[in-house]
């Protein structure tokens, strides 16, 4: 088979994605690959991703020059033999919190790090964790197959927890209302039996508190964190700067102005 039969063929099935490995595989062209996968970059029929991996792009995404994510993350992940998950403003998207518009999408990922993707049709941005998930990761299909999403609680304490990361709380604030209308009682109860960061849980109680979305689940963060020793902590971490006197339940220290423009 040619490579352009090849890629055909994987347009047919609506796999939209490929390996260096399987287009030897699955090829007849092996002295000239180099040179058409360079002929087809060139005519922006595929997109180099990472070293031996390309993304197909068919003439719907032509004018974007890109695919949506969730046509192509699961393949790249097994392709790299890693765990992800796509999380923060882009997990929002899906979770239709929408707010905060960005071009940038965003992958959690275990370390060791992997570089971000930044080029002119993609901007991918990977956070990594050394406490992977246990619950609270979900499954969701596109037209590709199966891809993985951080539930809506997971994905407003990942976006808590790497605040200084992606933008900081005000920046987050719409989304973290929009979001937290979508947790279920359940992705609560999941997220709270394994959760290791006790300061982020507060943070969370706190902002729940404040924006007056539902008392039951401030309650039930509450309880949680009652059965532990916590400690004062500033809402959003400074360096250098440490907790003063706090006068709420959560011992958070309100260092910013929450100001959300939803």
């Amino acid at each position: 088979m040619s490579i352009t039969g090849f890629i055909k063929h994987l347009l047919s099935i609506e796999n939209y994605s490929f390996s260096m490995d399987e287009l030897i595989n699955n090829t007849d062209s092996s002295r000239f690959l180099k040179s058409e996968l360079t002929r087809l970059i060139e005519k922006k029929e595929i997109v180099s991703v990472r070293k031996g991996f390309y993304l197909i792009i068919p003439p719907r995404y032509s004018k974007q020059g890109s695919l949506p994510i969730q046509l192509y993350i699961d393949k790249l992940f097994k392709y790299l033999n890693r765990n992800y998950y796509i999380g923060f403003y882009s997990a929002a998207k899906f979770h239709g919190a929408s707010h905060q518009q960005t071009h940038k999408e965003y992958v959690m990922t275990e370390t060791p790090k992997l570089n971000d993707i930044k080029k002119k049709e993609l901007n991918i941005r990977f956070l990594t964790t050394t406490k992977w998930a246990l619950k609270n990761i979900i499954e969701k299909k596109s037209d590709a197959g199966i891809f993985k999403l951080s539930s809506p609680a997971l994905t407003v304490v990942d976006l808590i927890n790497h605040q200084t990361k992606v933008g900081g709380i005000n920046r987050m604030l719409a989304i973290l209302e929009e979001l937290s209308e979508e947790i279920t009682e359940q992705d609560l109860k999941d997220l709270l039996s394994w959760y290791p960061y006790m300061s982020t849980l507060q943070r969370f109680g706190f902002l729940l508190e404040e924006l007056k979305v539902n008392a039951n689940y401030c309650n039930q963060i509450k309880n949680y964190l009652d059965q532990s020793k916590i400690y004062p902590v500033l809402l959003s971490p400074r360096k250098g700067e440490s907790p003063g006197a706090v006068d709420n339940q959560w011992k958070v220290d309100v260092n910013i102005k929450l100001e959300s423009d939803l």
